[in-house]
């Protein structure tokens, strides 16, 4: 049976970090705790960053891991870290982190779903204001 590519438990409010490196742990962390990927989708999504920055604007971040991490990928799945306070993305503030893992060509799908949605500010405004899971779930469903 496969799961939900965003489900309640695949979304962290309220988070505060220290920095890049950290946040983009943790949105990777909620994709191997709840059976994404493996472990080392993590260290992936850290070499992603190095290679070119996730930072796509209007506060969101969206980590994913290289070409070669796809074999780490159990299955397609979105991790959704809410960090009100901002972190620093080379300068660019982010307030919103989007983990993605998709299994062949899924994460293309993914990221025009996720694309819809934070391109409208009043959306990404949404989000980072949200105060449940169920509120940032029910805005990426809409999109459906």
């Amino acid at each position: 049976m496969s799961k939900e590519i965003l489900a309640v438990e695949n979304i962290e409010l309220n988070v505060s970090v220290k920095d890049k490196e950290e946040a983009i742990r943790k949105t990777g962390q909620i994709l191997v705790d709840k059976g994404y990927v493996e472990p080392s989708y993590i260290e992936k999504m850290l070499e992603r960053e190095e290679l070119t920055t996730t930072y796509m604007g209007n506060f969101v971040a969206i980590p994913h891991g290289t070409e070669d991490a796809k074999k780490a990928v159990i299955e397609s799945g979105l991790s959704i870290v809410q960090v009100p306070e901002g972190v620093s993305f080379n300068g660019e503030i982010v307030k919103v982190l989007i983990g993605i893992a998709g299994k062949g060509d899924e994460h293309l799908e993914i990221l025009s779903q996720i694309a819809i949605v934070c391109s409208e500010e009043e959306n990404v405004n949404q989000i980072v204001e949200a105060k449940s899971a169920a509120e940032i779930l029910n805005l990426f469903n809409e999109v459906n």
